[in-house]
């Protein structure tokens, strides 16, 4: 049986977003960037109901706003550089595992209390931990 394309459907490589900020955030450049319960970014911590989306490309202040009044540009797919926790720092030891959210900046090799993923160590240099968020 020979397989035929039905349709031509639109595709976009899906490594840069823009996606509505919530309400009364600041989402800082360079920062990792989550999406909340109700799908709108803040900046990345250990809150429940966030879901890591990528990196800011921009600062954007919505702290005067609505859900959704102003949109940020988010990268993903790409293994980004943050800061390695003083407290529970990641090593080695999690190449190919989960590293997790400590703030919009720094990476932890332990879960806080909502264990919020940032993605996967894909190794530890000198200015932090190369986290892969695809």
């Amino acid at each position: 049986m020979a397989l035929t394309a039905d349709r031509n459907t639109p595709h976009k490589d899906g490594e840069l977003l823009v996606v509505g900020v919530a309400a009364t955030a600041i989402v800082f450049a360079g920062g990792m960037a989550a999406a909340n319960a109700a799908g709108f970014i803040t900046p990345a911590a250990d809150a429940a109901g966030l879901t890591v989306m990528g990196m800011a490309e921009e600062q954007v202040d919505n702290s005067a706003g609505a859900d959704g009044d102003l949109s940020v540009a988010i990268r993903r797919k790409k293994t980004f550089i943050f800061k390695n926790s003083g407290s529970n720092a990641v090593t080695v030891a999690l190449h190919g595992k989960n590293v997790y959210v400590e703030d919009d900046e720094t990476v932890s090799s332990a879960g806080g209390t909502n264990s919020i993923v940032a993605g996967k160590c894909l190794g530890i240099v000198t200015q932090g931990v190369l986290v892969e968020i695809s």
